[in-house]
């Protein structure tokens, strides 16, 4: 048996402390995020100010101070600070002129509808008793992102002990409502009311989705012109008039429709070359207080008080740095980036090219980790859009030719080829990744599967028309 007992051991061990893992915050933090940390700081750092970029940094340090070494320190960085702030904003607009076209549009935002909103006011219109009004407005509540319920009526009335009969009652007048399907447990229920609006209860699309949905999916025509002993041509056309049904009848008021970001580096072209702008109008600007410059420079203040005041300096200024260094580091991989995507820049995506973070890394004298953090929701404007910065990292596969080309490049191909396929002969992933070999681009079949995939391209069988 082992002897057991205690003993004494030493190790190594690497141990971020609270300023470092800051810094690291810093970095990876999006822009918003960025703001949120600053002002969570700000509530319990009182030294530290936050003031638009405009404002000048100018302060004036107390003559009985300037051989203070902290006070020097402390200048030199307010006056860094503002020097950035000068040589990484874009060319001074008219600040009037941006203030009124902001008002402008602020004015004009409508807020959004929502489905419930939207369903209640035609309640309110509608002629019903009080105890369906209510039980519509219960059905209301339990309506998904979709317009559909979340559960059937029993389940509905059994967790809520709502009679079956009512919620019956209810769910006849709401299926009535704007937009039309919803109230519908399912996507099958939601096109047969919509058929049913539509005046197609008799129809052959109406018993296609009643009977044999799941062979509709699949496009299994064939099969289903068997079963119902109609020509394979009817059931195309009828399921051509499906696809115009909506599957998501209450899509149009789902929230969050529209993701807008504010890009983080600005592409632009000057002189011929391109250069990455820091887009820096949402960025926390901060600076130390004079107020507590002069406590500090008070000789009649506490050793305490001092000692305070010293320490929340020192901190200020390491988050102020450290923002500091977030751009940099930013603006330093973007240029980067930029160097290698030139093609991009110029001619679009299809002319993406391979690119790994140990390349920028090595490039830009960081580690790739660091690479990673700095890029994590970060954006670059473009001429062709506004991309995350994480787009521009992909790898490739070389042509014949030897040149690298990226796994984006390669989708873009695929999905050209198969926008020029015959719908009464769709193309195969195998016959696919000959065309590419044809091209030079050499890929196995399973890799075209998955950028078709990826591209959310169906199969060849599911893509194949009968009409």
């Amino acid at each position: 048996m082992a002897d057991q007992g205690l003993y004494q051991s030493q190790t190594q061990k690497l141990a971020i402390g609270p300023q470092m893992q800051q810094s690291l915050h810093i970095l990876q933090a999006a822009t918003m995020e960025l703001r949120n940390l600053v002002q969570q700081e700000i509530s319990v750092n009182p030294v530290l100010e936050m003031e638009q970029p405009e404002v000048s940094l100018n302060d004036t340090v107390p003559d009985d101070l300037e051989d203070d070494a902290e006070m020097r320190q402390l200048s030199q960085m307010d006056e860094e600070w503002r020097d950035y702030w000068s040589q990484s904003r874009p060319q001074t607009r008219d600040r009037g002129a941006d203030d009124e076209r902001w008002r402008y549009i602020m004015d004009s935002i409508v807020a959004p509808t929502t489905l419930q909103e939207h369903l209640m006011e035609q309640l309110r219109t509608a002629s019903t008793d009080e105890v369906t009004r209510e039980r519509v407005e219960f059905l209301i509540g339990n309506l998904n992102d979709d317009g559909f319920l979340h559960s059937t009526l029993e389940d509905l009335s059994l967790s809520h002990a709502v009679p079956v009969d009512e919620l019956a009652a209810a769910k006849e007048l709401l299926i009535r409502f704007d937009p039309v399907g919803v109230g519908a447990v399912d996507l099958r229920e939601s096109l047969l009311i919509q058929m049913e609006r539509l005046g197609k209860k008799q129809s052959l699309s109406y018993r296609l989705v009643e009977q044999y949905l799941d062979d509709l999916a699949n496009k299994r025509y064939p099969l289903l012109s068997k079963r119902l002993a109609v020509p394979i041509e009817q059931v195309s056309r009828a399921a051509d008039f499906i696809g115009t049904l909506d599957p998501r009848p209450a899509s149009r008021f789902a929230s969050l429709q529209n993701h807008y970001v504010t890009p983080d580096v600005v592409a632009e072209k000057q002189g011929g070359e391109w250069v990455a702008m820091m887009n820096g109008d949402d960025l926390p600007h901060l600076r130390i207080s004079n107020a507590y410059k002069d406590m500090l420079a008070d000789p009649a203040a506490r050793s305490d008080v001092r000692d305070y005041i010293r320490d929340k300096i020192r901190g200020g200024k390491f988050l102020i740095r450290s923002i500091h260094q977030r751009q940099a580091t930013i603006q330093k991989i973007a240029v980067e980036i930029l160097k290698h995507q030139l093609e991009f820049l110029e001619k679009g995506s299809a002319f993406l090219r391979p690119l790994n973070m140990a390349q920028v890394a090595d490039a830009v004298g960081v580690h790739e980790t660091t690479v990673s953090r700095a890029i994590a929701g970060k954006y670059i404007a473009t001429p062709h859009g506004v991309f995350e910065m994480r787009y521009f990292f992909t790898q490739g596969v070389k042509t014949e030719s030897g040149e690298d080309l990226s796994n984006t490049s390669v989708k873009n191909a695929i999905a050209e080829i198969i926008s020029t396929e015959s719908t009464r002969k769709p193309l195969s992933d195998d016959k696919i990744t000959k065309m590419l070999n044809e091209r030079g681009i050499h890929v196995a079949r399973r890799t075209v599967a998955k950028y078709r995939e990826a591209l959310n391209i169906l199969p060849s069988h599911l893509r194949k028309s009968f009409s």
